[in-house]
């Protein structure tokens, strides 16, 4: 049986801590939670890690965080053997500087869609180096123009929110899909989508992630390499930072 864990990342991607109560220990030793802060690896963004708290003081620290049977049901890795058991009541607190870092990242990797409005082949968030794959037959841009025109998206200091819209909604909408490979989870009713700009004006994808509230809040990136992968196939690398000078 799977079980279903309130994401409450999902609502506010800010919350670095919260408290709740263990419904199950898999036999693997993975924590299940009937809530968490703790983002679960998918869409390309690492799961969060942190601190899983009892009322006497004990600790348990959380290397990774999965999902299980299903996107709803969220795993929290431990580092070692945990004593944690059912009805346990804990406090839980992420590692808030790389989840921001993550953050930051993640709302970099949706700009660089606006600039470069292609079909997405392949992505990955990392804290310091990130990657985007486009179906892009003959690149024609170069690190440069790239990094400009990402750098006035940030600058423009646009909100980013996020808004449920139903199944049917996507499927009458269907360049809101940006992935040429994969399609967002359907089935639940309801679809969650990203919005940078009033209303989306700038960009509105499906997205399960956690991003930062506004663009400025993502700060000076650049490009720091575009790779030929395969005939159609270019991987822009996004870094924090400056470019570094020749």
């Amino acid at each position: 049986m799977a079980f279903v864990t309130e994401a409450l990342f999902r609502e506010d991607g800010y919350l670095a801590q919260a408290e709740a109560a263990v419904v199950a220990v898999n036999e693997r030793g993975g924590i299940i939670l009937d809530r968490t802060v703790f983002y679960a690896t998918s869409g390309g963004q690492p799961g969060d890690t942190g601190k899983v708290a009892v009322a006497d003081g004990r600790v348990v620290d959380i290397a990774a965080t999965i999902t299980g049977e299903t996107k709803d049901e969220i795993i929290h890795v431990p580092a070692a053997d945990s004593w944690l058991k059912p009805g346990d009541r804990v406090k839980l607190a992420i590692d808030w500087e790389r989840r921001l870092k993550l953050m930051r990242m993640h709302t970099a990797c949706h700009l660089l869609t606006v600039v470069c409005p292609f079909p997405i082949t392949g992505a990955a968030v990392a804290e310091d180096d990130s990657r985007v794959d486009f179906d892009i037959p003959d690149a024609g841009f170069t690190k440069e123009d790239v990094t400009a025109k990402l750098m006035e998206l940030v600058r423009a200091d646009h909100p980013v929110s996020t808004r449920w819209i139903t199944d049917e909604a996507l499927a009458a909408n269907p360049t809101l899909v940006k992935s040429k490979n994969v399609r967002p989870p359907v089935g639940t009713g309801r679809i969650r989508l990203v919005l940078i700009g009033d209303n989306g004006s700038v960009d509105s994808q499906p997205c399960g992630g956690t991003h930062v509230r506004s663009t400025a809040e993502v700060g000076e990136i650049h490009i720091g390499k575009i790779e030929k992968k395969g005939r159609e196939n270019r991987r822009f690398r996004i870094r924090f930072g400056p470019a570094p000078t020749q």
